[in-house]
């Protein structure tokens, strides 16, 4: 029989006598280093009883609104949501009226009524917290073009289990400049890793949200850093992370300036020889071996892409249990 559930603390109530509550999950830098640490170890708990919250959801229903493809997100959603007992109510783009015939404000007042949490994986930063300011019920971002903060606490739950530490770990990001690394310079800086992201000139990530994620490294002793030397970004780290060079939000004309452009920032064996010794290879997923990783380098024994993939199901069980039982205190804003 599964343990009881702690009583929910409604969202935006006293938590521990003086914070208040975080409603939603939309970006890392919403949360405090005691969040992350909270969801880390939320997520391992998960991971080694993943029926310990079974009745938190139970008869209730969380809605999940995709209007991108997905695979990971979206069947690892469906399952953490199934683990705690609830139904899963999954909606496209041509089941909801969300800003076109109705306003999102509207849209997300309604399903407030209906469902336990809101999941949505969609395109603008905007939209998504447009809902969740109007919204009373959690919201979570499953993906913007913006922001991926799911598979940044995936990330750092892997590295802590594949190296056995998170603060002072070296990682570096090669490739574009997107919301994968977005997410993951953040939660790095909140976690005290000292992350380096390396790009072809023209393809950086934000410049506000390095800016963000270097006032939240000064707070825990870890560093943000950008550059366009791949050798160097590689040299001595314990972790090497890369991603696509073709998003879904890139428009395909691009595909051949974007092959030229990335070509020499391409994960090899030879690059990840001048990883530190015991250093592992990373990848959110989905891959195109010969574009962005060499096969060998993937299919290697230093990868762990698929343990990395199966970490997206406990940590996004632990974020719904966390926001169900009002559990993170949040910052506000680091920006």
């Amino acid at each position: 029989m599964a343990a009881p559930v702690e009583s929910p603390v409604p969202a935006g109530q006293p938590l521990d006598g003086h914070a208040v509550a975080l409603k939603d999950y939309l970006r890392i830098s919403h949360l405090s280093r005691r969040d992350i640490e909270l969801l880390l170890d939320l997520s391992g708990e998960v991971k080694g009883d993943p029926h310990r919250y079974s009745g938190l959801l139970r008869n209730e229903v969380v809605a999940m609104y995709f209007s991108k493809p997905s695979t990971r997100t979206r069947v690892s959603f469906t399952v953490a949501i199934a683990r705690l007992g609830g139904t899963p109510e999954m909606l496209g783009a041509a089941d909801l009226q969300l800003g076109r015939g109705e306003t999102i404000e509207d849209t997300a007042r309604v399903l407030s009524r209906y469902t336990k949490a809101f999941v949505i994986r969609t395109f603008s930063d905007e939209d998504v917290a447009r809902f969740a300011a109007a919204s009373t019920i959690p919201v979570v971002n499953a993906l913007t073009d913006g922001h991926h903060p799911c598979q940044a606490l995936a990330d750092l739950l892997t590295i802590r289990e594949k190296l056995g530490r998170l603060e002072g770990v070296r990682l570096a990001f090669v490739g574009d400049g997107c919301n994968t690394i977005h997410s993951l310079m953040e939660a790095g800086a909140l976690a005290g890793v000292h992350v380096t992201v390396v790009t072809p000139p023209g393809y950086e990530a934000d410049a506000d949200v390095v800016e963000t994620a270097r006032t939240m490294a000064l707070q825990t002793g870890g560093s943000v850093e950008t550059t366009h030397d791949v050798r160097a970004a590689v040299a001595g780290a314990d972790v090497v992370y890369t991603d696509v060079w073709l998003s879904m939000n890139v428009d395909a004309s691009e595909k051949d300036a974007r092959i030229a452009a990335f070509g020499p920032y391409r994960v090899t064996e030879e690059l990840m020889a001048l990883a530190a010794p015991g250093g592992i290879f990373m990848h959110c997923l989905p891959a195109h071996r010969g574009e962005e990783v060499a096969a060998p380098v993937i299919d290697g024994f230093r990868s762990v892409v698929f343990d990395q993939a199966a970490n997206r199901l406990c940590t996004e069980q632990a974020i719904l249990v966390a926001l169900l039982t009002g559990r993170l205190e949040g910052v506000g804003r680091w920006a």
